[in-house]
């Protein structure tokens, strides 16, 4: 059977950019890679495979890809290059290392020897502070647990007087081949767990990790602004790599204890303000709290129950805002309780001018009272 043509076979017009070539292999070794297709499919499957690979090897290739665009099949030697031919899959790995590192993660086109390098786990810590702290911000200290090298055996892991060997089944290289059909697939030696050295007689102290745990102190630097919920990275202070990776990071959560009067969102703050109901009634002004000290608000004559006061940039600044945010009071009518018979009797009065002036002094008891009516008509 005539071969087909390789920009047809890669699903590609003629002249395509290299670029546009990888991209189309990438694609379709996936799509026919022998993991993915097993059973009824696999044979043909397999035969789409190397014609895809023959194509991708052909295009890849500037001097062959010019000799192809100009003479066609008749321009390349369908034999050359035994290791990459459609009959020569033994040097697959280190041919195509680069593709298949991408599309099958860094063992499977792997080149070389040696033991494979993990990157540590991230570590997560909560931390509380106030709300004061988390509006001004704050340096501080935290201890979390961390690995040291084993005093013992000094991290070689081996018991002192022993010595760790080389693995003998990856002989070192902490990886090993599995073949599957026409396809060779690189994987961390499950003998050594990628370390290229098994140890006869582990160290008793640290039981062959060669480290121990610990703990450490680090200076923490909490930003003024940050909101509950928001993480601090602190890099390469999480759990160590594996075989010389590059550790992990530490990243502190941030939560904000509850206040005794604010309450916060967003860049603003609320908080109820108490107020007699004789200054409600006659009007006066006020002190409230805020976060860097004490405010005066005025309160008019007749103020109702519920009323917002809003005191523009009494709020807090975020750290990712341009202007602090607004501090909102909310009156809270105070009704007096335990009154002297005096006081009673003063009240009683005032309530019996209330009632002769009736809708005057409360008009939205009047309301009220209005719309009651018209339910139960």
């Amino acid at each position: 059977m005539a071969k087909r043509d390789f920009y047809e076979v890669l699903g590609l017009a003629k002249g395509a950019s290299e670029d546009e070539i990888k991209k189309a292999y990438r694609k379709l070794a996936m799509k026919y890679h022998p993991d993915r297709n097993q059973g009824e499919k696999a044979k043909e499957a397999e035969e789409q495979f190397k014609e895809v690979k023959e194509a991708y090897e052909m295009l890849s290739d500037p001097k062959k890809k010019a000799a192809y665009d100009q003479y066609g099949h008749a321009g390349v030697d369908p034999n050359m290059g035994g290791r990459g031919g459609p009959e020569g899959f033994g040097g697959f790995a280190d041919a195509f290392g680069d593709i298949f590192g991408d599309i099958f993660g860094q063992g499977a086109g792997r080149r070389g020897g040696g033991p494979q390098v993990y990157r540590g786990s991230d570590l997560s810590y909560a931390m509380e502070i106030t709300l004061e702290e988390a509006a001004a911000g704050k340096d501080t200290q935290i201890r979390i647990p961390a690995w040291d090298e084993c005093g013992v055996c000094h991290g070689s892991g081996a018991k002192p007087g022993t010595s760790a060997k080389t693995c003998p089944t990856c002989n070192g290289s902490g990886t090993v081949h599995m073949r599957q059909g026409f396809f060779s697939v690189q994987q961390t030696c499950p003998h050594c767990q990628g370390t290229g050295k098994v140890i006869p007689e582990p160290c008793t102290a640290c039981h062959g990790q060669g480290r121990v745990k610990k703990t450490k102190t680090l200076e923490v630097k909490i930003p003024a602004g940050i909101n509950e919920g928001m993480r601090i990275r602190s890099a390469g202070n999480g759990e160590p790599g594996t075989n010389g990776g590059p550790a992990g990071d530490l990243y502190i959560e941030i939560r904000i204890k509850q206040h005794d009067i604010f309450e916060r969102d967003g860049d603003d703050l609320h908080c109820s303000v108490p107020v007699p109901l004789t200054t409600a009634a006659l009007g006066g002004s006020i002190e409230v709290p805020t976060l860097g000290g004490k405010a005066e608000i005025e309160i008019p004559e007749g103020t109702q129950h519920g009323k917002t006061f809003r005191l523009r940039g009494k709020g807090i600044k975020g750290i990712r805002s341009s202007y602090p945010g607004d501090l909102y009071c909310h009156i809270v009518v105070e009704t007096p309780v335990k009154l002297t018979e005096h006081q009673r009797k003063l009240l009683k009065e005032l309530d019996e001018s209330f009632k002769k002036g009736g809708e005057k002094h409360s008009p939205n008891s009047k309301s009220w009272t209005d719309r009651v009516k018209n339910i139960f008509k």
